[in-house]
């Protein structure tokens, strides 16, 4: 059967029982999927424009969300529109809010001081000419000459560069060359070399559940050459990780799709990053990489169904290491891909990387490390001490399982003010007419009806508030945070009630997880909390503090780390301390499972209720009231 996708103008091939979806993935048309294809977000809107009697009917879900001329006019969800009968031509449109616009990555981190000392280091080596006396065999002579002058042992060689040896030893002649770089990873040789290379490259990697991003990294003096970021290509399959984890197993081949998916994308970037910077990926000798549990397992190969069922198990905590050809990585041959470990359960490398920067375990003060994602991560602790949990956060606070809910991409609002008449005052990414709202909006949002009285303690609205922006649906009271007539867009931006709820929930998780692990600790508050991650990164302090996202503190107390993950598989690759840090630190966090915790229940419960009638007792009350009035 012939699909035709409009305005893209591409026509792909597509059998029957497989659906638009599968077809616009084929194509590699990037249509928002927040389930996965499941029927259920109601993101992947698309139009039949030819070919209708070749489509399935509607399925309930379609039926109950989309509106009559909606439907008269052939509008349906990609992944519920099946080939039935394959005959007829048929021609698709994509509206463009059924797009994935490209997001504002958060590529940069908190800056840290850096030791240079690399696993992966070169040698110039000049070693004596083999001869009738001199017999030894060419890698015994490396291994002689490494070993008097540096004072190295040596006990291993790469395969390819071993059957390689004798060939780069000598000249066309087959005599010996005066001079080589021997490069060694560890005690092992991976590389030799004619003349004296100096340079050489490493590309760390933060595997994101939303994103991707590369730093490429000149190994002699640690610095980042440049970076690299696209958001990750498995979003097609599913906006949430555990979407994505229950694809390996629950279709064919799902696990090799899903690593597929994410190893080329990973090689697209080192491509961009050579390429736009003249490297040869032959002189790229390794990558480190981490990502959250989930990630990590896909990536390196590792099935990992059984993270995703009780007791959440993983398939390995310590570092992996891989060789090029395993991982389907393309840098040199005979170079390596570290992955750093896992905690427990879904506390990843991702986490590791986080802590790797923000160093609590070198610290007095106690930090309550955070980084929120749609699994929230937790750590509390100083040298002392380390204590951790994950929490099941959500997708809301990323700005999924919202009516208007998008990503930081352009036309997402970002932040948020009410004026003195209760007038909103947007801050939209890109200057364009609103089309939705993204995480660091959904809390500004929040936050602000919430100090002035719009939204209740218990998250519904105050019907009694006085604003005309508060109207009666089918479904409940909404606040109109932009009317499309406003700015000429094409329609409302609106939060209801079941969006407060989602946040509520995801706040209520993050929120309960840090006072259980502050009681666990015997603490009243933490001395500093660093917030990891994008939305950490962006979110207004004033307003996580308005909703009661994380502990009360002093709004200085509260830093952001920005993609530390990302800093820590840098400080990883370029400092062999760091990377046997990281393989100590999962033996030194205690793990907390929230959900089985006896307080959870309780704690969650509280969480879930905003603040703002305990406002005034802030310790840092009247610094709040006057960075909102500044801001």
């Amino acid at each position: 059967m012939h699909i035709v996708f409009e305005p893209d103008g591409k026509t792909i091939e597509i059998e029957k029982g497989k659906t638009i979806l599968d077809a616009a993935d084929k194509a590699d048309i990037d249509i928002k999927s927040d389930c996965g294809g499941k029927g259920t977000c109601g993101k992947c809107i698309i139009k039949i424009e030819e070919g209708h009697q070749s489509i399935s009917p509607l399925i309930s879900e379609e039926k109950d969300s989309l509106c009559k001329e909606e439907i008269e006019e052939g509008y349906r969800y990609a992944c519920a529109a099946k080939i039935q009968n394959p005959g007829t031509e048929v021609t698709v449109s994509i509206p463009s809010r059924s797009r994935r616009d490209k997001q504002v990555i958060l590529e940069e981190g908190l800056h840290v001081d850096i030791e240079l000392d690399p696993q992966i280091h070169k040698y110039q080596i000049k070693p004596e000419k083999p001869s009738l006396k001199d017999d030894l065999s060419d890698y015994e002579r490396l291994q002689k000459i490494l070993k008097q002058e540096y004072g190295l042992e040596v006990d291993d060689i790469a395969v390819n560069t071993l059957r390689k040896l004798p060939k780069k030893l000598r000249n066309d002649l087959g005599r010996f060359k005066e001079k080589f770089t021997v490069t060694l990873n560890k005690n092992k040789i991976i590389k030799i070399e004619d003349s004296h290379q100096e340079k050489y490259y490493g590309i760390a990697i933060d595997i994101g559940t939303t994103t991707v991003v590369a730093y490429l990294v000149d190994m002699t003096t640690g610095e980042i050459i440049d970076i690299a970021s696209e958001m990750n290509p498995q979003m097609r399959y599913g906006e949430d990780v555990m979407t994505r984890v229950t694809t390996t197993f629950s279709e064919e081949n799902g696990m090799n799709k899903m690593q597929d998916t994410i190893i080329k994308g990973v090689n697209r970037l080192i491509s961009e990053l050579s390429e736009d910077n003249n490297i040869d990926k032959k002189d790229i000798l390794e990558v480190t990489a981490v990502g959250n549990t989930g990630m990590h397992h896909i990536f390196a190969g590792i099935h990992p169904e059984f993270i995703s069922k009780s007791p959440y198990v993983q398939g390995i905590r310590d570092a992996v290491n891989l060789t090029p050809a395993d991982a389907g990585v393309e840098i040199y041959e005979d170079g390596n891909i570290h992955i750093l470990p896992t905690v427990s359960g879904w506390m990843g490398a991702d986490t590791i990387g986080c802590l790797l920067t923000t160093t609590p375990y070198k610290q007095d003060p106690i930090q309550l490390m955070i980084d929120v994602g749609t699994n929230g991560e937790i750590v509390l602790g100083n040298k002392d001490r380390m204590i951790g949990a994950s929490c099941a956060a959500g997708p809301a606070l990323e700005g999924a399982h919202m009516k208007y809910g998008m990503r930081a991409a352009p036309g997402a609002i970002q932040y948020i003010n009410l004026n003195e008449e209760l007038e909103p005052q947007l801050d939209v990414i890109g200057d364009q007419p609103p089309k939705g709202i993204c995480g660091s909006g959904i809390i500004d949002a929040i936050a602000e009806l919430v100090r002035t009285g719009i939204i209740n303690k218990d998250g519904t609205y105050n019907k009694n508030a006085e604003t005309d922006r508060l109207r009666e649906t089918e479904s409940g009271l909404e606040y109109v945070l932009a009317y499309k007539s406003e700015y000429n867009s094409k329609h409302d931006v609106t939060l209801t009630n079941q969006d407060i709820r989602e946040v509520q929930l995801a706040k209520g998780a993050i929120s309960a997880g840090a006072h259980i692990l502050m009681d666990e600790l015997g603490i009243d508050k933490p001395d500093e909390i660093m917030l990891a991650g994008a939305f950490g990164n962006y979110i207004d302090k004033i307003s996580a503090l308005t909703i009661g996202l994380f502990p009360e503190v002093g709004i200085d107390d509260i830093k952001m780390a920005g993609n530390a993950a990302g800093v820590g598989a840098r400080l990883a690759l370029i400092d062999k301390n760091k990377r046997q840090k990281a393989r100590e630190l999962p033996t030194q966090i205690k793990y907390y499972r929230l959900a089985t915790h006896e307080d959870f229940d309780m704690e969650f419960a509280r969480a879930q209720y905003f603040p703002h009638m305990e406002m005034d007792k802030y310790p840092n009350y009247e610094k709040i009231q006057e960075l909102r009035r500044c801001r």
